[in-house]
């Protein structure tokens, strides 16, 4: 049976966002003590990222997820960051485990351009009168949204996109790597013709692909599918056999690598897989986010998806397929490795988010009922 986590914090007024508590994510540290056949996980001591000299950067978008810790990390490098935003979301606030002084010296410093990307004829006029050094690209999907962007910066420096792992060729041998073939028609498309852009330009440009991003903050189904159904204590529904095989990647590791690529030549016009060490079977998952958060292991519940005919509603948060990159070149080019593993991760997010009590779903059991429900019909 699983012991429950035990969190020790300073006492801290009550956010709606939440932030980091290892590495260079500074504020109150939370210690998970997570017991597993006397195995107790613990925090890490972070990596000190150094970056190149003080730049002004543009960040477009930079208030819900990547950006969150992306944009921390540069102000805390020193450098002058402006975030691109529609202004729909408070653009600093103030997260767990963040003093008053902090928060306070953070919000001072980052600065805020508030328009829409799709209004190309506004992106090149302010973005010509900012004279950026550098851009990070977080939320760019289409290759015309990024031509503006360099049109108004004719001097600029470097652009750092963030792009996908989903932009390469479904293959039977994986891992994937960075020279694989990659798919013109996969729905990341416009990713991957916004890295052809970019080349096609001569610009200075680095293109991060992750896999699947998890962490506190996570607007995607990821972990938090999984949380619901533990703390409900619910089976887990889980298509096929169980064995197919992803990856995840923290995003504290992501925010990490997008620094170490700033400035560095050895980043130059060159794309990174970004994502955790180790790969996880779909059971495996499952049994990493009980572990992670205290519950005891799960009923896992295997199904065939083509049995069912769940609409438009998505009845697991994976692909169905194995699904897993290399990322060997970040480690030896940029000296990059990821922090957390798995379990780590997934307590440092439960812990700072799901924990908490902040999620950015509710919970929506209705495919796991139909799969449950069939599986009772044909066992009777």
């Amino acid at each position: 049976m699983a012991s429950m986590v035990v969190v020790q914090h300073q006492t801290q007024p009550s956010f709606s966002t939440l932030t980091s508590s290892l590495s260079d994510f500074n504020g109150t540290r939370i210690h998970s003590q997570i017991q597993y056949r006397r195995k107790v996980l613990q925090p890490k001591v972070g990596l000190q990222v150094t970056a190149s000299s003080e730049k002004n950067i543009l960040i477009m978008g930079g208030t819900r997820f990547i950006g969150v810790f992306l944009s921390r990390l540069l102000v805390k490098e020193g450098h002058q960051v402006t975030l691109f935003t529609r202004g729909k979301a408070p653009i600093a606030q103030q997260l767990p485990g963040e003093s008053d002084e902090e928060f306070a010296e953070f919000s001072s410093k980052i600065l805020h351009l508030k328009g829409d990307r799709k209004d190309y004829d506004f992106v090149k006029s302010s973005l010509s009168a900012k004279g950026f050094d550098v851009v990070y690209d977080i939320n760019g999907r289409e290759a015309d949204e990024v031509e503006p962007i360099l049109d108004a910066l004719p001097n600029l420096e470097q652009f750092i996109y963030c792009s996908s792992a989903g932009v390469y060729l479904k293959s039977d041998l994986l891992p994937h790597c960075e020279t694989d073939a990659v798919d013109p028609k996969s729905r990341h498309k416009g990713k991957l013709n916004t890295e052809s852009v970019l080349e096609s330009k001569g610009v200075n440009w680095t293109s991060l692909r992750p896999v699947y991003i998890y962490g506190p903050l996570n607007y995607n189904p990821v972990e938090e599918w999984f949380f619901h159904r533990l703390k409900a204590g619910r089976p887990i529904p889980i298509p096929g056999s169980g064995i197919q095989v992803t990856q995840l990647g923290h995003v504290k590791d992501l925010a990490r690598a997008f620094v170490q690529v700033l400035g560095n030549e050895k980043a130059s016009r060159q794309v990174f897989n970004i994502s955790g060490e180790k790969y996880v079977t779909f059971d495996g998952l499952a049994r990493a986010c009980a572990k992670a958060a205290g519950f005891p292991e799960p009923e896992l519940v295997h199904y065939n998806p083509k049995e069912f005919d769940f609409g438009k509603k998505k009845a697991f948060p994976f692909r169905d397929q194995h699904f897993f990159a290399s990322v060997e070149k970040a480690k030896h080019v940029l000296g990059w490795k990821p922090e957390f593993d798995l379990v780590e991760g997934l307590a440092d997010s439960y812990n700072l988010d799901f924990g908490r009590g902040t999620y950015r779903k509710e919970a929506d059991f209705s495919t796991d009922d139909m799969i449950l429900g069939k599986k009772l019909v044909l066992q009777a």
